[in-house]
């Protein structure tokens, strides 16, 4: 296990911070657990309903749940939480005598117990003992997923930048043989191609040195006071040339400040990047792209909004697949690395905030970009 400069075990470093989601619908037990689990980020719900929302503003690292409860008992719960995500830690809270409870909940994959009356002991060192383990599990992933990533990645690479250098080196050698006429509109049509393909290629290689950058590293975001309306307002400004070129108009409707933030000023750029970059790439010629931000008690939500074709209702659920795209006249030929959503949520989960798209086809698309504050 890797070590930090002070000797401290990197994988016990990031358990510091993580989030736990305590459900039960006496508040005492919810007050009494909340104070046990100093050092982590505790939440709470009264009812596996409003859990269940709880879980719909974020990821959270790890749900103790009591079984017996209104409208949605912790069984019910756990099995809901599992259908939708089947690596989410649960721990049951239940007694000895509930044997009949504990088959159902072994069944549907709870990864450990509290028995009832609360050994506070005890509460402390199953979370920390489940938390560890599902953090050996996610380096274990990781590593896996980035020798899985850097493959996949290096041959999206050659197939994406193979075309326009091939359409750029065959007009090079038709110039060195003498073949084609200036004066020629075909001629200049075809220059004006190239010019097309190359400014293109540059893109593209702008896209890897920032994914390169930033994708390929591991550990948490690094988070750093800043300006997040001044970070929109570049990112915004950077894409005048791309807009411009499709004819495009991005109208701003920020408010004049917004709440201090700390975040990984790279990730969120990127973020960002892709949401405003997709809206116009797959808009229509005079595409208008909105930009506002929506301040709300505990976050702050970025949302991107279009008038252009829409997302078919079969392909929104793809959409933040790895290296998917949208791809309306089927031509196999869109445009881009198809990594631009998938890594837009992921850095919205490690700042524990979301991203969701909105869409309906022919009728534009909204996405909203959620941040804790």
């Amino acid at each position: 296990m890797r070590l930090d400069l002070h000797g401290e075990p990197r994988l016990r470093q990031e358990m510091k911070g993580r989030s736990i989601l305590v459900v039960d619908d006496e508040a005492i037990i919810r007050d009494l657990c909340s104070k046990v689990l100093k050092g982590y980020r505790i939440l709470e719900a009264a009812d596996g309903e409003e859990a269940l929302q709880v879980l719909q503003d974020g990821p959270i690292d790890a749900i103790l749940t009591d079984v017996m409860m209104p409208q949605m008992n912790g069984i019910e719960l756990l099995k809901k939480i599992k259908e939708r995500e089947p690596t989410q830690v649960v721990v049951v809270m239940t007694g000895y005598a509930d044997k009949e409870v504990i088959l159902k909940a072994l069944k549907a994959d709870a990864d450990d117990f509290i028995t009832k009356p609360i050994n506070l002991l005890q509460l402390r060192t199953t979370l920390d003992k489940v938390l560890e383990k599902k953090a050996l599990k996610e380096e274990l992933v990781n590593l896996r997923r980035m020798d899985r990533l850097k493959t996949e990645f290096l041959g999206l690479i050659s197939h994406k930048l193979k075309t326009p250098a091939t359409g750029i080196s065959l007009f090079i050698q038709n110039l060195a043989q003498g073949i084609g006429d200036p004066q020629d509109p075909a001629f200049q049509r075809t220059l004006q191609m190239i010019l097309e393909e190359a400014s293109y290629l540059e893109h593209l290689i702008q896209s890897l040195l920032s994914f390169s950058d930033i994708i390929l590293q591991e550990g948490p975001p690094d988070l750093q006071p800043g300006d997040l309306r001044e970070l929109a307002c570049r990112v915004s400004a950077d894409l005048g040339s791309l807009a411009a070129g499709k004819g495009a108009q991005i109208e701003s409707r920020l408010p004049q400040t917004l709440p201090p933030l700390s975040f990984d000023h790279k990730r969120i750029a990127l973020a960002l990047r892709a949401l405003l970059e997709n809206a116009i790439k797959f808009g229509q010629e005079g595409v208008k792209v909105g930009l506002e931000a929506e301040v709300q008690a505990d976050r702050i939500r970025l949302i991107v909004t279009d008038n252009g074709p829409g997302i078919p209702r079969d392909e929104l659920t793809k959409v933040f697949e790895k290296f998917y795209q949208v791809d309306p006249a089927q031509s196999g030929q869109v445009r881009g690395f198809g990594l631009g959503l998938f890594y837009a949520r992921r850095f919205a989960h490690d700042h524990g905030g979301s991203l969701q798209i909105e869409s309906e086809f022919g009728q534009g698309t909204r996405a909203i970009l959620t941040l804790p504050h």
